[in-house]
């Protein structure tokens, strides 16, 4: 799961690696499989890449090796770049070479073929095959087949596979199926946490700790397996995160909209903002995101004037987009929406809007990272609602995880009275690379 982090701090004189991750390389040596796994930032990448480096060495002329992960994009950000990086892996960084897209990298001089596997029907790019050595990106997100059928192809003599991954639910496969019955399958897992890291600033860590809550917490910071159930968003607190529309502080600039589109259900806009409150003791700005205001229009309620036409809702969004949305105190701000994001499911509507003269772009639409993000926000307190936000603020207490789903190793949220969630979700996590530069507390950045 790919979310918003914010930018490590490092120490400039620390070791490379922890006695844990060394540890872990070597351990690795002795068994088919290796996982590592635990929080964001624990060095699992570093450790395991060491590990693939030092056996990659060691395969015979003629045996595959292969990378895996669930697209091509995510292996080139995830393995490829940080072999690259010569800071990290001296002189081994110069022999990395790949262009981007292609499904072939070479590595001191060996090809490496490269397997994005996105869905169960990935599993048939690897029947037949014979590996001799295997790296694994992020091996919750892969399908159950294509890893059991993975483990089959490791044929050639002395063969491993190395892996990693954040944890998920306790009744992820990988877990009840695998780790729990590493013997068999000559398993040996590493569990680490950011204290593993010895680049981290102290202070970094005791940061990220305060960003995260509930499920996340215990994921990204612990780095335990945890069953999602429960509220999605523990932290919210209105005290805390709802303000008056006419309290809202200076705004810095206007950010996007976000729009959830219905048609037997609701339809929800929503205005997102940064503040500018000035600047703090040390002289770095304060800003927070803010969702300033919200258009909602749900047929089921009785004086809401029932079901409306595509056409009709695009007239009503646009005239709503060209009334003012700040309090007179906010003088100098832009007033231009640079940006307006629409559920990618709703091409139909994008159309309408687009042949009445409004531009728009499918919003990034991966939900857990988006969750995640949006949790993160809260939690740290980096996030107001106005209370013209009303649907938002109804249905952010009422968001909970999917108990059927849970049962089965999902984490999947009820599909129930999230209309103006997920076009505050769609407004934030797609303009995260915009708003990561400009929050100063913590400064989060988008993942790449």
């Amino acid at each position: 799961m790919t979310i918003a982090t914010p930018e490590p701090e490092l120490l400039a004189d620390a070791p490379l690696m922890s006695g844990r991750q060394i540890t872990s390389i070597h351990l690795a040596l002795q068994h088919t499989v290796s996982l590592w796994v635990g929080a964001v930032s624990a060095g699992k990448t570093f450790a395991s890449l060491v590990a693939f480096v030092l056996a990659l060495r060691n395969v015979r002329t003629g045996g595959t090796v292969v990378i895996v992960g669930r697209t091509l994009d995510t292996i080139h950000r995830n393995v490829l770049k940080p072999l690259q990086d010569a800071r990290l892996f001296g002189p081994v960084a110069a022999t990395v070479n790949y262009t981007r897209g292609a499904g072939v990298a070479t590595i001191l001089g060996r090809s490496v073929e490269l397997i994005g596997a996105p869905n169960a029907l990935a599993e048939g790019r690897i029947r037949g095959g014979t590996f001799a050595l295997v790296y694994v990106d992020e091996a919750t997100l892969l399908p159950r087949e294509f890893w059991a059928m993975l483990l089959t192809r490791l044929r050639e003599p002395g063969a491993r596979l190395l892996a990693t991954t954040n944890p998920g639910s306790r009744r992820h496969w990988l877990r009840v199926e695998y780790i729990l019955n590493r013997e068999a399958h000559d398993l040996v897992v590493f569990h680490l946490t950011m204290r593993d890291n010895p680049a981290l600033a102290p202070a970094y860590i005791a940061r990220m700790a305060r960003a995260w809550s509930g499920m996340f917490y215990k994921r990204f910071i612990l780095g335990l397996w945890t069953t999602a159930e429960g509220a999605i968003f523990d932290a919210w607190d209105a005290r805390r995160h709802v303000i008056e529309w006419n309290d809202l502080p200076p705004i810095e600039r206007l950010l996007a909209v976000g729009i959830d589109y219905g048609t037997t259900n609701a339809t929800s806009a929503i205005l997102l903002g940064i503040t500018d409150e000035g600047r703090d003791t040390r002289g770095r700005p304060i800003r927070r995101l803010a969702l300033i205001d919200e258009w909602r229009h749900d047929s089921s309620i009785e004086g809401q004037g029932g079901r409306l036409a595509p056409s009709e809702q695009s007239r009503l969004i646009r005239a709503w987009l060209r009334e003012p949305h700040l309090p007179d105190r906010n003088p100098g701000y832009s007033a231009r929406i640079p940006f307006v994001f629409v559920d990618p499911a709703a091409a139909d509507f994008r159309t309408q809007l687009k042949r009445d003269g409004l531009p728009t772009y499918a919003a990034e639409n991966a939900v857990l990272p988006g969750i995640g993000t949006v949790a993160s926000l809260i939690a740290d307190g980096l996030l107001i609602v106005t209370d013209r936000c009303g649907g938002f603020i109804d249905e952010v207490t009422e968001y909970v995880w999917d108990a059927k789903a849970s049962e089965k190793g999902n984490d999947e949220p009820v599909k129930e009275k999230d209309h103006s969630l997920d076009a505050g979700r769609y407004a934030i996590h797609s303009t995260r690379a915009v708003w990561g530069r400009l929050l100063a507390s913590p400064n989060y950045r988008a993942a790449a």
